[in-house]
């Protein structure tokens, strides 16, 4: 099953964390030294769509980026492998790979995290109840997580189905992105190390929420043999979680400690500093990701949110989160951009939606493979609706940043009902919330004050932080981390967002049910 990382690192005189950022469309690493980003290099990868519906990622172009992207940040500040007090992984979750631990190879391109392939299995394992496994898992049976995509690989993979029946038990192996990396970066067949944390095993709807195992009632129920999954490890832990061995600038190889594995949008969630029960974020970046902390108790969702391990840290007690999915955020402006031909760029695109003033009637929903949280629709499909002759393309880029903002209210408003009180806070992240007209819609629409968290880049620096902490080499490792450059605060007529609101859901009814 692979092992944790054994032995003391005295990282009293090292201040340094590399975090490997693995994302939907790219791969990142960004060097932090007492919070401060120091270095950084990306690199994007392919995405894939072999047939409508289905996306996939080369898992061997993966890691050689997150090696790529690792070495040039190192290189940028004229750093060794040897400078770094550890290192520490976030990953785009639910995103299936299957290889052979003997040889190293996967058996098949990563199925990612937005794949549809898998509707017919899910309904059939569902048995008309979608909710079958809720109570186990916090999760309704969907494409989206993993369980179903390792299903489909045993079913239409053959050399991944011969060598489960013909070799040693355990040799293949089914894994999230960050074990994948783990597996990699710790030797290969070499090492031999096949781990993943909390926060990923917990979106694979095969692990019980409750005593972070795989559970054998749901491993039976997708048929996938517990032998072939990796070992299930806290977020964080005073001892390394692996040891990564890392080309040196000498020509060598240095042993660094692995000192965190995160989600990526549980480690924004720490990465905003939203420890305590009640604070929430909201990561706009290929998707819309908000999490509510609810502290150690899993708070079974009734409004159709997730519910999710937020991070385990050095032996403590779990602690939960409620999440709202949402699939299309800066993807849609890019399908815009590149499909639609809509504007040149994203930035000439968010400046179209400015000039506009408002959506002159138009909403847009992307529901392209169905709606996520809180409504669960695989049937339902994009629409484009209330267009005239007056409608302009401003308008539809102006509509398209306000479905952005309206599924985000959507999923608040689910929270409310969930926790019997208001979210009236909300700090936000990533990519898209650069715009400053994005964020004063969040304000209007959601009738709150909305923050713009300090640092754009949130995800990387809640893994980096969550490392820091378990290895005690930041001074400031425990301290809160500053919130906000900007609040912006409501400026639309409250008339004016009944009526909004009352359009975009009259829009998402007419997208429901359209296959």
């Amino acid at each position: 099953m692979g092992h944790r990382g054994s032995g003391c690192y005295n990282a009293a005189m090292k201040t340094l964390i590399a975090v490997i950022d693995q994302g939907t469309t790219s791969s990142r690493c960004i060097i932090f030294d007492q919070a401060v980003a120091v270095a950084q290099a990306q690199k994007p990868h392919r995405q894939l769509y072999p047939q409508p519906g289905w996306v996939e990622h080369d898992p061997i172009e993966i890691v050689e980026n997150c090696r790529e992207t690792l070495a040039a940040a190192l290189e940028q500040k004229g750093l060794s492998a040897r400078s770094l007090a550890g290192l520490a992984i976030t990953n785009q979750r639910e995103t299936v790979v299957a290889w052979n631990r003997r040889t190293g190879r996967p058996y098949a391109n990563a199925i990612v995290w937005q794949d549809t392939r898998t509707a017919a299995l899910c309904e059939k394992i569902a048995q008309g109840r979608p909710d079958r496994f809720e109570d186990r898992t916090g999760l309704p049976i969907s494409t989206y997580f993993s369980a179903p995509k390792i299903r489909w690989l045993i079913d239409h993979t053959p050399a991944l189905a011969r060598d489960l029946v013909a070799r040693p038990a355990g040799e293949v192996v089914f894994g999230t992105l960050d074990a994948w990396l783990v597996y990699n970066l710790c030797g290969g067949p070499g090492g031999n190390t096949c781990i993943t944390d909390v926060t990923n095993a917990g979106r694979t709807m095969l692990m019980n929420i409750h005593s972070l195992q795989w559970d054998v009632e749901l491993l039976k129920a997708f048929d996938v043999p517990m032998e072939s999954l990796p070992l299930i490890t806290p977020s964080a832990s005073a001892a390394p979680l692996a040891v990564a061995r890392l080309g040196n600038v000498d020509g060598g190889e240095a042993e660094v400690p692995i000192l965190s594995i995160l989600g990526d949008q549980q480690a924004a969630l720490v990465g905003h500093n939203a420890m305590e029960p009640g604070q929430c974020k909201s990561t706009l970046g290929t998707g819309c990701f908000i999490l509510l902390n609810t502290g150690s108790r899993p708070v079974r969702s009734q409004a159709g949110l997730l519910t999710t391990l937020a991070y385990q840290f050095n032996g403590h007690d779990p602690v939960y989160a409620l999440e709202g999915s949402i699939a299309m955020a800066g993807s849609l402006l890019t399908w815009l951009v590149d499909q639609w031909k809509l504007a040149g760029s994203v930035e000439e695109l968010l400046a179209l939606a400015q000039d506009a003033g408002d959506n002159g009637g138009v909403y847009l929903v992307p529901a392209f493979g169905g709606l996520l949280a809180p409504h669960w629709r695989s049937d339902a499909r994009g629409l484009l609706v209330g267009l005239t002759h007056h409608s302009s393309r401003a308008q539809i880029a102006r509509a398209a940043l306000e479905a952005v903002v309206f599924q985000t209210y959507d999923v608040l408003a689910a929270m409310a009902k969930d926790m019997a009180r208001a979210v009236a806070t909300l700090s936000i992240d990533g990519g898209m919330s650069r715009s400053d007209l994005l964020l004063q819609l969040h304000a209007d629409i959601l009738n709150f004050p909305v923050r713009r968290c300090s640092s754009h880049e949130a995800t990387a620096l809640g893994a980096a932080r969550a490392a820091a902490q378990a290895a005690q080499c930041w001074a400031t490792a425990a301290e809160p981390v500053p919130q906000g450059l900007r609040e912006f605060t409501p400026q639309l007529a409250a008339e004016d967002r009944d009526r909004m609101l009352g359009f975009w859901h009259k829009a998402v009814e007419r997208a429901k049910g359209w296959l």
